[in-house]
């Protein structure tokens, strides 16, 4: 049966605190839970578990808000970091697919059928990367990340600038999801979606 806190907190008010002496304190701790009611003894020794849940309840939630920090952190890095290798050198495809798994699969809006596998992705980024066109910016806005143990979802929108072969600069937009899974101690993007956002009419 699950308790609330404030069940607990009515049940330590419905004993003196000589309830307590009786099962910690007494110089005859035997005769003291003989004479102590088996049923407030339950109520005792289950305050006694709930009032350190509680004191310890700050510091897990506190442990969870900064490990979820860390990752979120983490995985937001990735991508920049990719970006940036994207901008420095469009041909350095292995730099920027290092923390890619194998089993890597992505939805654009350029093909109509889901993309299997690093090695095509690989593929199609060393053939788009002899192109004279280039990222020149870009930006991650309203990034979110959702973690579930080794699992995080990270999903944003994204802003940049391309300039294209006659040197025109023109801006980029997209509403992007990407899944990573911590792999041998390493968090690798297993699944992206690249989703056109098309101008308001």
């Amino acid at each position: 049966m699950l308790f609330s806190i404030n069940h607990y907190y009515n049940l330590i008010n419905n004993y003196t605190f000589r309830d307590f002496i009786k099962i910690v304190g007494s110089p005859k701790p035997k005769k003291s839970r003989q004479n102590l009611n088996p049923f407030k003894m339950k109520k005792v020794i289950l305050c006694l578990i709930a009032m350190a849940g509680v004191a310890t309840a700050p510091f897990t939630t506190q442990a969870q808000v900064s490990t979820t920090q860390q990752t979120t952190d983490e995985i937001i890095g990735i991508v920049k970091a990719q970006w940036a290798s994207e901008m420095a050198d469009p041909n350095n495809v292995a730099e920027q697919f290092k923390n890619i798994s194998d089993e890597y699969t992505e939805f654009n809006s350029d093909y109509s059928t889901r993309l299997e596998g690093k090695a095509i992705s690989m593929r199609l980024a060393e053939a788009t990367g002899k192109d004279p066109g280039r990222n020149m910016a870009a930006e991650m806005l309203n990034p979110k990340v959702q973690v579930y143990g080794d699992v995080a979802i990270l999903s944003y929108n994204y802003a940049g600038v391309m300039k294209n072969k006659d040197g025109e600069m023109k801006p980029i937009r997209a509403k992007s999801t990407r899944v990573y899974a911590k792999q041998a101690g390493k968090w690798k993007l297993v699944h992206a979606n690249f989703a056109s956002d098309p101008m308001p009419n």
